[in-house]
């Protein structure tokens, strides 16, 4: 009852509050004063606290009684300054060591973890993505080894995503905190996102918050797209490969008033030539055209507090592959040749509208608003799959502290509507989801060394039930630069079983369903809970900055919808009747060598068992092992901005499980593994000013390439075709180029 007295007067409490601003500031390695993030400010012999933001800005209540202003960070010496009257404060903070005989230079990394956070979250930003060739978001990972990245199957050049030994369908994947990859979009939505769309990429591992839904499993991946107000008024991005595709990507941002500004953001890709390199009669990749266009508007009104985001976007997107000699105006459900063709078209229309209080920065409000239409017409062979889905998505969020700001809160409803028209080789699969949920979220922060965040939602879902969903994450800082998190956290989920695994189509395996009652095709639906500990240690090696993270994160799934695969003639669904776990340990660390010169390195080790109708197995096609290492250098900038750039990555993937092909035939037969399989990508920039730059680059430049990627090639028709058993790459080494154009 306290609480909920505390909550009806917070907002009547806000009004009367007085606030202090300023920021604290340090010097960088240009001698310049930039914003001094994470530093401490609280009011001495009081409760009342906060930490400065990324720009080193901050706001604390005021109170006459208050007049003595702390300020620390560590490494720099705590300051004590007289505040007698409300006015902005901007505060330098100073090494403890002598200024005068030390130089300290320093550098923001492309990617990070934070020390502060109670989640466990990656934060890429762009100058990350740019280190590959990254031409959309699931291409975007390759130098992140947080994310495993491979081929989905051997004839659409799709790459699958898995983050702790899952795929992408147990990852709740965002754009600016909408879900964006979902339903029908499953398969290929990753690569309907043009890499240079995307600002940054927030990576959480484990359980995400509640207020982005239950869904999530393994974690989240957000991305951050551009701002007309932030993004160049001209961008030009051109890029061409050895593998036939071209690329051309054009960003156009114009202020058009004081408040309003707008951004038009056009992409398209070709591939129009035929390989065969390794002699099976299939095309390497497919062939393909996109066309996606994007039209943000942004208002911005800092004196009132307001900021608003809408979004129009429209993709056209066709595939078509199979055998070399395929035409489908010819040989479409003959049996002359195997081919596939695969249309999407999408439209999607959102917006957002933020608010901060300008008296009270701390009490915020939110809404977003979300509409998508996805159509897919696609056949494999004999196989079709149409499938049409309409997604509504609807969120109001608030946020205030409780007492002073080591107790803040977000709380907030959401609502959620999917309509999917699918049919399956003739077969009507047709069902309307929706959900009303609400949320409440409470994080703990001492200032010091503790951080937590608690969150509950329910969720009224029509065919889930009504079901709620805890999340719990923990940070406590054991030792200096060192950060010791929990996560727990359980989720729900639908299985989209058809359009998850599209792929399947692809061969001649029957599909069998077990209906048991479920609501979701007969099937029940996914739970499973997520527990996580991470512990971040930053350290001084041979006087440069280094860091090491250990991480094991663990899945339990209490039902899971089975994808068995076990027998080569069928493709099997139904409900778990066992155990089912992920085990994921991953130990990361990176190195500054020198300056403008960084290492990274990673183990990861995966457990995957599932109990199949065979018995407990591990899941298909996951190594038990990877290992990744990357470095990174660049030449310091001269004045005109000219510079080069150099990155390089490596990976190494342990040997796979095949699922059982004993009963084919002896030449469509595979051995209980894979080989090992060790790629290595490169790329170089040359910066030739502040407006243009080229790029060249490789991938797989050590020629690897999987023997026989398909099961049956030579009789597609045949019981035994299949092109689903992809461990490696199959196209063998590629190389590229590219260039940038821009006008800020």
């Amino acid at each position: 009852m306290r609480i909920l007295i505390i909550l009806l007067l917070l907002p009547w409490w806000n009004l009367a509050q007085q606030n202090v601003e300023g920021e604290v500031v340090e010097l960088n390695e240009e001698q310049k004063v930039v914003g001094l993030e994470g530093a401490s400010v609280y009011w001495l012999n009081s409760s009342i606290g906060t930490i400065t933001d990324f720009e080193g800005k901050f706001t604390i209540p005021y109170d006459s009684a208050y007049n003595k202003l702390v300020i620390s960070y560590v490494g720099y010496q705590t300051d004590t300054i007289t505040v007698s009257e409300q006015r902005y404060i901007r505060h330098q903070l100073k090494l403890k060591a002598d200024l005068e005989e030390v130089v300290i230079k320093s550098r923001r990394k492309t990617s990070s973890t934070s020390y502060l956070k109670a989640e466990n979250i990656i934060n890429v930003s762009s100058a990350e993505l740019l280190k590959a060739a990254c031409c959309n978001l699931s291409e975007s990972f390759e130098t992140n080894p947080s994310i495993d990245v491979n081929f989905a199957d051997a004839v659409s050049g799709t790459r699958q995503i898995r983050m702790l030994g899952l795929t992408s369908p147990y990852i709740l994947i965002t754009t600016e905190n909408v879900p964006a990859i979902r339903g029908a979009s499953q398969a290929f939505g990753l690569s309907f996102i043009p890499g240079t769309w995307v600002e940054s990429i927030q990576i959480t591992k484990g359980a995400g918050s509640v207020t982005n839904g239950f869904e999530s499993i393994t974690g989240q991946i957000n991305a951050e797209l551009q701002k007309p107000t932030r993004d160049n008024k001209l961008f030009v991005n051109a890029y061409g490969n050895l593998m036939g595709r071209l690329e051309l990507n054009t960003h156009l941002n114009t202020r058009v008033s004081d408040r309003w500004s707008t951004g038009l953001y056009i992409h398209g890709n070709l591939r129009e030539r035929k390989f065969d390199r390794n002699d099976d009669n299939f095309l390497d990749t497919p062939l393909a055209q996109q066309i996606n266009v994007m039209n943000r508007w942004q208002y911005t009104d800092t004196e009132n507090g307001f900021v608003s985001f809408i979004n129009f976007r429209f993709m056209d997107d066709e595939k078509q592959t199979g055998q070399l000699d395929f035409d489908p105006s010819r040989d479409k459900f003959t049996r002359n040749f195997w081919g596939s063709e695969i249309d999407t078209r999408r439209f999607e229309a959102s917006g957002k509208l933020g608010y901060v209080n300008p008296d009270i920065p701390y009490q915020s409000a939110g809404v977003q608003l979300a509409y998508s239409n996805h159509e897919q017409n696609s056949y494999f062979g004999f196989n079709t799959y149409d499938i049409v889905h309409n997604s509504v998505f609807a969120s109001a969020l608030y946020n205030s502290i409780i007492g002073d700001s080591r107790h803040k809160f977000k709380t907030g409803l959401s609502f959620t509507y999917d309509a999917y028209d699918e049919v399956v080789n003739g077969s009507d699969f047709n069902r309307v989801e929706n959900s009303v949920g609400a949320f409440f979220e409470y994080a703990y922060d001492n200032l010091g060394d503790l951080t937590a965040t608690i969150g509950l939602r329910v969720d009224q879902h029509n065919r889930l039930g009504t079901f709620a969903t805890p999340r719990l994450h923990v940070r406590y800082t054991p030792f200096e630069k060192s950060a010791l998190r929990f996560s727990v956290g359980r989720g729900k989920r639908s299985a989209n079983i058809f359009t998850e695994n599209q792929k399947f189509f692809a061969s001649s395996r029957a599909i069998e369903i077990t209906n048991v009652g479920g609501n979701i095709y007969g099937l029940d639906p996914e739970i499973a809970w997520n527990y996580g500990i991470s512990y971040l240690q930053g350290f001084n090696l041979f006087g440069r900055k280094a860091d090491i993270t250990l991480d094991f994160y663990r899945t339990d799934f209490e039902n899971q919808v089975v994808v068995d695969w076990e027998d080569p003639t069928k493709i099997q669904f139904y409900n778990l009747d066992g155990e089912s776990y992920a085990n994921n340990f991953q130990a990361e660390f990176n190195y500054d060598i020198m300056e403008n010169a960084d290492l990274r390195f990673a183990y990861k080790y995966f457990d995957v068992m599932t109990t199949y109708r065979s018995g407990a197995l591990e899941k298909p096609l996951t190594p038990g092992h990877r290992i990744f290492a990357n470095a990174s250098a660049e030449t310091n900038s001269k004045e005109n901005g000219a510079q080069w750039k150099f990155d390089t990555t490596y990976n190494w993937l342990g040997e796979q499980r095949f699922p059982s092909t004993a009963t084919n035939s002896p030449e469509n037969r595979l051995p209980e593994f894979s080989p090992t399989v060790g790629t290595l990508n490169f790329q170089v920039t040359k910066v030739f000013s502040t407006t243009f730059e080229i790029y060249i680059g490789g991938e797989n430049v050590t020629n690897v390439k999987q023997s026989n990627p398909i099961v049956g090639a030579q009789n597609p028709f045949d019981a035994e075709f299949d092109t689903t058993l992809v461990y490696g790459p199959i196209f063998g080494s590629m190389y590229y180029s590219g260039l940038r154009f821009k006008i800020e």
